[in-house]
């Protein structure tokens, strides 16, 4: 566990120190696209954050290759260096979708072909674990379909999710940790070095996730941008192929005794390891609902709207910031639930629970108006507009007028003026140069203004 906690902030610090430089070059470049119609901020802003994460992820890679305790997976597999391959190219791909707008099948054909070097380098689905019949063995055919598919669903799904600032990066992030806590458990609790792999996927991909949170939080410095998204969807998916398609169940003695006690035994397994659809479901729904909406309006699946998820949560009142936490709470209830039922599924408990905390997200979504406050001894760690307003203070984000003042030295102030003095003056780039502070009064007027 210390190497691999080693790695994850060796990770994230790598991504978190190149992401700054590299929001400079892309302000340098010009990979400021204009805003979209679908597009929530309101100030162009830089991408190509997907290569400070692609470094993280070489970073990581290397330092696992030089410690003790994970240098053999180096050794054992030639997993690492199947997704350092896959991922080089849908990277490079996404940078250049960030600066020149690739189209969509061009893109998805990118996607296929990552998908196939690294099936072609070892890492691709050989069985499938099957309720009532075991381990089913898959024919090179069936298991390269499965692995692009499963591949291309999974870079999609993320990509589909990557509408608000941090949406996607927090999202993936809860998914990783989640999974590494699955495979953690198969490799450590059970021997099988075949999850060595997975695990260290999973660790290398929260310290990506972790470093650029920081600056893609909102209001975001810095968008992942396409090469960003898909590589982490494509870390994602690699870690699900390793276990679902490397890991024999044989192994764990679950299909022993009769077929109905074997199939029982096994369920918990089978739930994480068919499919990372049940890690990232959030993601997954909005990527069905996207493409049945589109065919519906007559449109391409491809075609951009604002009828996703985040979208909805800001129609209906949310702002930003908890429109985004709610997205993590769901992802965080999934995927976590998922994996606690697959240690203890006899425990009655952990469904009350996840029924419980389901009912507490449905609250949270039928109260967008509803702005919660801290308590007292936690007023300087949260954010201004959550902390209690104290007897003559203005409200949280408004200037005290300057009208009293002015009129005990004797002067008149026309309105105006005192209009001029809130108003900020632009810093650049969503509010901040490229080595200034962001503004002071940022805008808040609501998503989906005209203005």
């Amino acid at each position: 566990m210390r190497d691999y906690l080693l790695t994850l902030c060796v990770t994230a610090a790598v991504t978190y120190l190149l992401t700054g430089p590299v929001r400079k070059f892309a302000i340098a470049t010009g990979a400021m696209p204009e805003i979209r119609a679908r597009d929530v901020h309101r100030e162009p802003t830089p991408r190509l954050g997907g290569i400070a994460m692609f470094f993280g992820l070489c970073a990581g890679l290397l330092v696992a290759d030089n410690l003790q305790n994970l240098n053999g997976v180096f050794e054992l597999s030639n997993e690492p260096r199947a997704l350092l391959s896959g991922a080089a190219l849908i990277w490079l791909i996404g940078v250049l979708d960030d600066k020149f707008e690739i189209d969509a099948l061009i893109k998805l054909g990118a996607q296929m072909i990552a998908a196939g070097v690294m099936v072609m380098q070892g890492l691709t689905i050989l069985w499938i674990p099957v309720p009532g019949a075991g381990m089913v063995s898959l024919t090179s055919w069936q298991g390269t379909l499965l692995t692009v598919a499963l591949v291309v669903i999974t870079i999609n799904a993320v990509n589909f999710v990557d509408g608000l600032d941090g949406l996607a990066a927090g999202m993936v992030c809860i998914a990783a940790a989640a999974f590494f806590l699955y495979t953690y458990r198969l490799w450590y609790g059970y021997g099988i070095e075949a999850a060595a792999p997975a695990t260290l996927f999973s660790a290398i991909l929260m310290g990506m996730c972790v470093g650029f949170l920081p600056h893609n939080m909102h209001p975001a410095r810095i968008f992942m941008g396409d090469s960003g998204s898909m590589l982490i969807g494509l870390v994602l998916a690699a870690g699900a192929i390793s276990v679902t398609g490397q890991v024999d169940l044989d192994v764990l003695k679950i299909f022993e005794g009769s077929t109905r006690q074997a199939t029982h035994a096994a369920l918990p397994v089978f739930i994480p390891l068919l499919l990372p659809l049940t890690i990232i479901a959030i993601p997954f729904a909005d990527l069905v609902l996207a493409i049945v909406r589109r065919t519906w309006n007559g449109q391409s699946p491809f075609a951009a709207d604002r009828g996703h998820l985040h979208h909805r949560l800001l129609e209906i009142g949310h702002s930003h910031s908890r429109a985004v936490l709610i997205m993590y709470f769901w992802s965080a209830l999934i995927a976590f639930g998922v994996v606690a039922y697959s240690v203890h599924s006899a425990s009655m408990w952990i469904l009350l629970v996840i029924v419980a905390l389901s009912a507490v997200g449905l609250v949270l979504l039928l109260l967008p108006r509803f702005t919660p406050r801290a308590p007292l001894w936690a007023q300087s760690f949260v954010p201004p507009r959550y902390r209690r307003k104290r007897k003559g203070e203005p409200a949280a984000g408004e200037l005290a007028s300057p009208v009293p003042a002015l009129a005990l030295a004797g002067e008149a102030q026309p309105v105006t003026d005192v209009t001029e003095e809130r108003t900020p003056v632009p810093a650049g780039v969503n509010g901040a140069t490229a080595l200034g502070a962001r503004s002071r009064l940022p805008d808040r007027r609501k998503a989906g203004s005209r203005n």
